[in-house]
């Protein structure tokens, strides 16, 4: 990809809100996935994955526990992804998922986000064919070519491998996420995940200066602080 992998998601400020904000997402999700795909995660890998993620970002153990209690309840809300595209300030392109138990008030409040913020908000397919849907891996190292036989050998369809300032970033479709975890713990003893994340990776990046920069930073506030996001990713490059 001939660059450094970096993730753009919003970034929320470690406030007190801004962690039940957090606690909130994670609970909401491992609550649909657990539902869905049942609330073992040795069975459920997807459901594995995400209580992983929420560790890390320090989500308390009894949130996730609720979470798994409540899908097992049999009563309780039946949440459904919704996923919105558009363009914001200065032309760039920014990818909305959503988790919803109310599709109405989902998409006024991210249509909302859009007209505030001097955005335009449009449909399916509007700009997600220039973000590349990605499994992307980072750990210590500085050897591209042994990750890539190690992955090769067990058959990955490796997109890219990167070394830069002793740290490899691997990039390979979604779908080969779990395949590439597990050839990597397996082939390489003790290895540590800085980045472990299924993403989207723009293809082309738009610079943000001037005056399009506050309304870039209100249309990112409005999206973060609506009930029902999950990520936020865009192609926007800050230039100040």
């Amino acid at each position: 990809m001939g660059r450094a992998f970096v993730v753009r998601q919003v970034s929320m400020e470690k406030t007190a809100a801004a962690k039940s904000k957090v606690n909130s997402k994670y609970g909401k999700a491992i609550y649909a996935c657990a539902k869905s795909g049942g609330a073992d995660p040795i069975a459920n890998l997807s459901l594995q994955q995400l209580i992983e993620k929420a560790k890390k970002d320090q989500v308390p153990a009894h949130v996730i526990q609720k979470a798994l209690d409540k899908s097992t309840g049999g009563a309780g809300e039946d949440y459904a992804p919704a996923r919105y595209e558009g363009f914001g300030p200065g032309g760039m392109m920014v990818i909305v998922d959503c988790l919803t138990d109310n599709p109405k008030r989902t998409f006024q409040d991210v249509r909302n986000a859009f007209t505030k913020s001097k955005s335009k908000l449009g449909g399916p397919g509007t700009v997600a064919h220039m973000f590349d849907h990605h499994a992307v891996f980072g750990f210590s190292g500085d050897d591209d070519e042994v990750v890539l036989e190690a992955l090769m050998m067990a058959d990955v369809d490796v997109t890219d491998v990167e070394v830069e300032a002793g740290k490899v970033s691997v990039f390979v479709p979604h779908t080969e996420y779990f395949k590439t975890k597990t050839t990597l713990i397996e082939s390489f003893e003790g290895i540590q995940f800085d980045v472990d994340e299924i993403t989207f990776i723009p293809q082309t990046d738009t610079e943000i200066s001037g005056d399009d920069l506050p309304l870039f930073e209100k249309l990112m506030t409005l999206l973060d602080n609506a009930e029902d996001v999950q990520n936020i990713y865009h192609n926007a490059i800050i230039v100040k």
